[in-house]
């Protein structure tokens, strides 16, 4: 589903060339989760973005869906995004204008695939069924990154990224998330990739990569 293949990265910056990635190779496979690892710094966010196609490396290859990233256009780099890929965010990224339900419609409907029956389901498992007439700034914390999942998650897409999807929440709504989201990774059947410093979040996962400095230092079973 996802290859990255001797990646590699640097920015311009007024001291000088700041070297973010180097030589990093890793793949997921369909319906395989991945916790990616790091410090704050280590490269974690970078790598994701490069997976889901936002940015491109300077050097290296990155497969998804079997299409070349570095190969495409912007337009058909953001469409591969539709058809393929669901982002979560730390920051929840929802609509103000929007009510529970379009946010929840939203990414379906750009992918071409509303589906009334998953929707429904949806807003059952997200606890949302009651305020789906209600709009992001009348929600909890734990509500908006709930509803941010199933946002993600209502094209059925084969990948799902997410950058510290708990990372803004209390520890106990945060347990409640991650349970909520790798209880609907299996039921989608998506392969998941995770960055995150949380021990907690990292643990259920298949898989677990860990960068430091830019390199991939070990991977491995959590």
């Amino acid at each position: 589903m996802l290859e990255l293949h001797q990646i590699h990265k640097t920015y311009a910056t007024p001291q000088g060339p700041l070297k973010v990635l180097e030589d990093v190779s890793f793949r997921l496979a369909s319906g395989q989760s991945m916790a990616l690892m790091g410090e704050s710094g280590s490269g974690k966010s970078t790598l994701l973005h490069l997976a889901a196609g936002l940015d491109l490396p300077d050097q290296g290859n990155i497969t998804l869906a079997g299409n070349n990233i570095a190969s495409l256009s912007e337009p058909s780099r953001a469409k591969l995004r539709r058809e393929n890929l669901g982002l979560v965010f730390q920051q929840f990224h929802l609509v103000p204008s929007l009510t529970v339900i379009d946010n929840l419609r939203l990414q379906a409907r750009l992918a071409g695939r509303v589906n009334a029956d998953w929707t429904a389901h949806l807003l059952e498992r997200l606890g949302l069924t009651s305020l789906e007439k209600r709009y992001p700034e009348q929600l909890s914390g734990g509500q908006q990154q709930r509803l941010a999942i199933g946002r993600a998650l209502a094209p059925r897409p084969p990948l799902l990224l997410a950058d510290e999807p708990t990372g803004n929440l209390d520890e106990t709504t945060a347990g409640e998330v991650l349970e909520l989201l790798l209880s609907l990774v299996r039921e989608t059947q998506c392969a998941l990739l995770v960055v995150t410093h949380s021990q907690q979040v990292a643990a259920p996962l298949d898989h677990c990569v860990h960068l430091r400095h830019g390199q991939l230092i070990n991977s491995a079973h959590v």
